[in-house]
């Protein structure tokens, strides 16, 4: 499917970013005061240049080039901003690469970092399994118009439209489990970090992973990870304040962008100018949600043909508040019972992920300016101890029709929770809410068939009050008829 022209400046207009850079990330609406965006001076020291093909790369593709870059790498002098470049026209495969601070991998237009397919290409820790890792550095990143590739194809055992069957390293006794494959980038507990002008492909697990960082800018990435392959996260943002996503292009199999907390809260994520599509969620908390999320801004971004839209799976105690989805187009659509969802544009939920689980809340969410073409309708549901409150949609245009042949009438609750619940199929279905206003909705339902449409709302006022509608609106959608299909219905009427 061809990407849309890329969509107008929004919340957030072209940033430019020096050798080593000050972020000036802006915080988004709510913003949490004690991690505040902090401006990091830019620094005079001159950049070096340092080229991989000096430190004996060949980039074949076929012999490992791990040494020559890692030399490259720690070569760079401290305290100095350090470009380690990857000539065009070569492909460098390599095992596990560590950045240090200062410095930024210019993977220039027409090179690609290759990652090794082999569980010898890896640190023995799994939580080190990253084709370029950067561990306890500031100012560092990923540039030029390269390309970084995971070689995940390589992991696949067996295609499957559905779901691919991939490798498990656990037979090795390296981990435990189905999800035992090596990520492709990775930052964790750094600072200011910036990956720009670069194509991320085919990951083997997550593709890109930014844990316990502060001020990240990520623009002008794309990420391409196969569509049947499990767990290939576009972006997941773990446990991290001030980031900034904008001007992205993501494909991908499993969840787009995905923030969690594990270990620690987050706060001030924005993402804006962006399109996604995927077999998962293309926006999702969760579902690791042990912390809090307060603070995320989420702007003119496009989301085709995925299996869920936006979602928050919140399972493990952490709360949720002060989310804005603004300016915001998305089609959904069914894609296989093995992937979580079934095609909701929008989905909100608390329910603990066990017996053992807390309940989180969810609470301040503004949806404004959203328009979605689905094969199911909005799925709203809080927990007993874990209430959804104040939740406002405004300027909403919701259309529903089926356009594949999957059994509808279900409530997907997955991961944990109740599982897959036989339940009528409603425009918006609404549980466990103390808040909830509606304004200038408009609710279509396509001209064919039904096909277990029931209700446009669908709670009880046992477990939902405080609702509040204004110029809500629910009718039949005519599909337009083109013209030879007139021309056509005209002549059979003769």
């Amino acid at each position: 499917m061809a990407a849309p022209s890329p969509p107008p400046p929004s919340l957030i207009q072209s940033i430019t970013v020096p050798l080593l850079f000050f972020l000036f990330l802006l915080p988004p609406l709510q913003s949490n005061p004690a991690t505040s965006p902090i401006i990091e001076l830019p620094h005079t020291l001159s950049a070096t240049t340092i080229s991989v093909v000096d430190f004996g790369a060949t980039g074949d593709g076929v012999h490992y080039d791990t040494s020559a870059i890692q030399s490259a790498i720690d070569s760079c002098p401290a305290l100095s901003p350090c470009h380690v470049t990857f000539p065009p026209g070569r492909t460098y495969l390599t095992a596990t690469i560590r950045l240090k601070s200062g410095v930024i991998l210019d993977i220039q237009e027409g090179a690609t970092l290759l990652g090794g397919p082999r569980l010898e290409d890896y640190p023995k820790e799994q939580n080190k399994w990253y084709v370029v890792l950067a561990e306890n550095a500031s100012n560092v990143g990923i540039s030029g118009g390269g390309v970084v590739d995971g070689q995940g194809l390589k992991f696949v055992t067996r295609f499957d439209e559905r779901k691919n069957v991939m490798v498990s390293w656990n037979w090795t006794g390296a981990c435990l489990g189905d999800e035992c494959r090596p990520r492709l980038v990775g930052f964790i507990n750094c600072r200011n970090v910036n990956l720009s002008k670069l194509s991320l492909r085919q990951p083997a697990y997550w593709c890109l992973h930014i844990v316990q960082c502060e001020n990240v800018l990520i623009q002008d990435v794309s990420i391409y990870g196969d569509f049947n392959t499990p767990n290939n996260d576009g972006i997941d943002i773990e446990d991290s304040n001030n980031t900034v996503i904008t001007r992205c292009h993501i494909d991908t199999g499993d969840d787009a962008i995905c923030p969690k907390t594990n270990t620690g809260p987050l706060y001030n994520l924005t993402v804006t100018n962006s399109w996604i599509r995927t077999k998962s969620s293309a926006i999702k908390l969760g579902s690791a949600s042990w912390f809090d999320f307060k603070g995320l801004v989420f702007d003119n971004i496009t989301i085709v043909d995925s299996h869920r839209g936006l979602g928050f799976q919140i399972r493990d105690g952490g709360n949720v508040s002060d989310i804005t989805f603004s300016n915001i187009n998305i089609s959904t659509r069914y894609y296989d019972p093995s992937w979580w969802g079934r095609a909701e544009p929008i989905y909100v939920t608390t329910c603990p992920r066990n017996s053992n689980s807390k309940e989180g809340s969810i609470s301040n969410l503004l949806f404004v300016n959203i328009t979605s073409t689905s094969e199911n309708g909005v799925f709203l549901s809080g927990s007993k101890g874990g209430l959804l409150s104040d939740l406002r949609f405004i300027n909403l245009n919701l259309t529903y029709r089926r356009w594949t042949n999957y059994a509808g009438g279900l409530v997907d609750y997955r991961p944990g929770c109740q599982g897959l619940v036989n339940h009528s199929t409603a425009g918006i279905i609404m549980e466990h809410i103390d808040g909830l206003v509606i304004d200038n909705v408009n609710m279509r339902w396509s001209d064919e068939p039904l096909r277990q449409w029931n209700d446009p709302l669908d709670f009880r006022s046992s477990t939902v009050n405080n609702i509040s509608l204004l110029n809500f609106h629910s009718s039949l959608f005519v599909q337009p008829v083109k013209e030879g299909e007139r021309e056509r219905l005209g002549r059979s009427t003769e």
